[in-house]
């Protein structure tokens, strides 16, 4: 049998566990694994990318769009500390990631060696399971354990912390093997208790003017159709957050869209408001859904469908928990109302109309506004561009500024499952540039678009070489307004128009991306909009759309805080 040492086991439980990418970046401490990764023929694909950070977010995006696990890999020391929020992020959103770190020689712990800390303690508290490797024979279980803490239960990031001289170690091959399933999620899906579904199912039936709210876990779950069936069966308007964009397609009759108050209209919030039942759906009732948890109101009937039991009553009394995967817990509620369908009640609301109601009101709104020739350029023209120019199935990365709200209003996917992509757990700039990355290898038959505002891109801007290098033909947005507009905005609403350290000088963000080799236009007049958006699109290869846009402070942006 071929002699094996412990970098070589590693490359092999994940070629096992079915890794097809990998992005990360090199350091010292990591030369045996990158010396196997040379030297074996494992099918895997490693993308060296310009910052660790970045490894992580391309990892959490393949991820979204594959439903299969991401893994980046990044050394020890700042690595280690650069990889962490990547890891942060896809652990908040449920999104299975495994981090690999390298570090000092077991031997030298202690001793002061270059780029030594408590990785362990660092990760413990941010990921779901993570552990520092010490012997050789451990590398297997420990890879076998990450797989399925990433794909069980809960999704959520894991972290292996791998030593130099352990990565030499010889280590017997007969202990390298993985355990199937583990390569996609959700694995081990379970369903909800059946005495509880038909508890549940009788509110749903009996309720007046009930109302569905979904988050990323339906999208997660892949449970649009089962959603569909039971939403259709009530007749009861959908409404999501901003990860559960995409739980049924853009123009469902039943599809009222985001709600709360990113993302969130007056419209959208009457769906709500109306209703006299809420079943809460893969989703954590969070302040940002439920507009710092008054909508739902408090003596709203509240039914909760989660995969985490300590989800479920944390910000709502419940009136029945469901526990269990969305897509088995949607199927059993269909099922056991469809039994008792013939008992809604006289003068139930109609939900068709509720949603025709509020999507007119908000699309009228939008309209005028994306019709609006004044300088500088309204972001709400650049939303109306991309509906009319991208080809179905197209996935859109927004960074968490400027461009998250606009695009979880008025982003029109004909599509149900995952065409958006946002980083809404912590909401850290330079998300998206990285993870078009990642979604663009994920989905290379896929139009892939990374919109972000100019203060996203100062942070990310050197992964352009990344995507001129690998031929990645991402496409990018840059609302360039020289501001960071989220907290300027706050400044303007709640601090009396004291701005303060908000403000930053404008970069010519064509120019920039030219110089890495990226096809760009630049954008003032508001007419040429289509115009150069249609050509990026078209472009063969990457390409960035650099607008000059209004400040967010000045915007009709949807965000309840700052619209009165």
């Amino acid at each position: 049998m071929t002699a094996m040492n412990g970098a070589d086991a590693l490359v092999r439980m994940l070629q096992l566990n079915g890794v097809k990418h990998i992005f990360g970046l090199c350091g010292d401490t990591s030369l045996p694994f990158y010396d196997a990764m040379a030297r074996l023929d494992h099918g895997m694909d490693h993308v060296l990318t310009r910052d660790e950070r970045s490894a992580a977010y391309m990892a959490d995006a393949y991820a979204r769009v594959t439903g299969k696990p991401g893994v980046c890999e990044g050394p020890s020391g700042g690595g280690a500390t650069y990889l962490l929020p990547g890891l942060v992020e896809a652990n908040e959103s449920a999104i299975p990631v495994l981090g690999i770190t390298s570090d000092v020689s077991v031997g030298s712990r202690g001793k002061f060696p270059l780029t030594e800390l408590d990785q362990q303690a660092l990760y413990q508290p941010l990921t779901k399971w993570n552990t520092t490797i010490d012997r050789v024979d451990q590398i297997p279980h420990a890879v076998r354990t990450a797989f399925r803490a990433m794909t069980t239960g809960r999704p959520g990031a894991t972290h292996l912390c791998l030593p130099y001289d352990v990565q030499k170690h010889a280590i017997d091959p007969a202990e390298v093997w993985a355990q199937p399933g583990h390569d996609r999620f959700p694995a081990y899906r379970f369903g909800p208790d059946p005495a509880e579904v038909e508890r549940a199912a009788e509110k749903l039936v009996a309720a007046r003017a009930p109302v569905i709210v979904c988050g990323g876990g339906v999208v997660i779950s892949g449970a649009s159709a089962e959603l569909e069936a039971l939403a259709t069966l009530l007749n009861a308007p959908v409404c999501t957050t901003i990860s559960g964009n995409g739980c049924l397609p853009g123009a469902h009759p039943l599809n009222a869209g985001v709600v709360g108050t990113n993302g969130g209209v007056a419209a959208t919030r009457a769906v709500v408001a109306q209703a006299d039942l809420v079943l809460f759906v893969g989703a954590r009732a969070g302040s940002t859904t439920t507009e710092h948890w008054q909508m739902p109101a408090r003596d709203v009937a509240i039914l909760h469908l989660d995969v985490d039991p300590m989800t479920i009553a944390t910000n709502y009394r419940t009136d029945v928990a469901l526990v269990g995967d969305a897509r088995l817990g949607l199927a059993a509620l269909a099922a056991a109302a469809s039994a008792r369908i013939a008992h809604r009640p006289a003068g139930a609301a109609d939900g068709r109309a509720i949603v025709a109601r509020a999507r007119q009101e908000k699309h009228g709104f939008f309209a005028q506004l994306a019709e609006s020739n004044d300088r500088p350029i309204k972001p709400e023209r650049v939303v109306d561009a991309l509906n009319k120019l991208l080809p179905a199935r197209s996935i859109v990365v927004a960074d968490p500024g400027t461009p998250c709200p606009y695009f979880s209003a008025y982003f029109d996917a004909p599509q149900s499952g995952r065409h958006f992509i946002t980083n809404r757990a912590h909401g850290a700039l330079g998300f998206s540039m990285a993870a078009g990355v990642g979604a663009s290898f994920g989905r290379p038959d896929a139009t892939v678009v990374s919109v972000m505002g100019d203060g996203s891109f100062g942070f990310t801007c050197g992964e352009m070489e990344t995507i001129v290098r690998r031929g990645i033909p991402l496409k990018m947005i840059v609302f360039s307004n020289s501001v960071f507009g989220w907290i300027k905005a706050s400044q303007k609403t709640g601090y009396g128009e004291r701005y303060f350290s908000v403000d930053f000088n404008r970069t010519d963000h064509a120019r920039v991306a030219e110089a890495f080799g990226v096809k760009a236009w630049r954008v003032e007049d508001p007419s040429q909009v289509h115009a150069s958006l249609k050509a990026a699109l078209l472009h063969d290869g990457p390409a960035l759309v650099d607008v000059v846009s209004q400040e967010l402070q000045d915007t009709a942006v949807p965000v309840s805080q700052w619209m009165g």
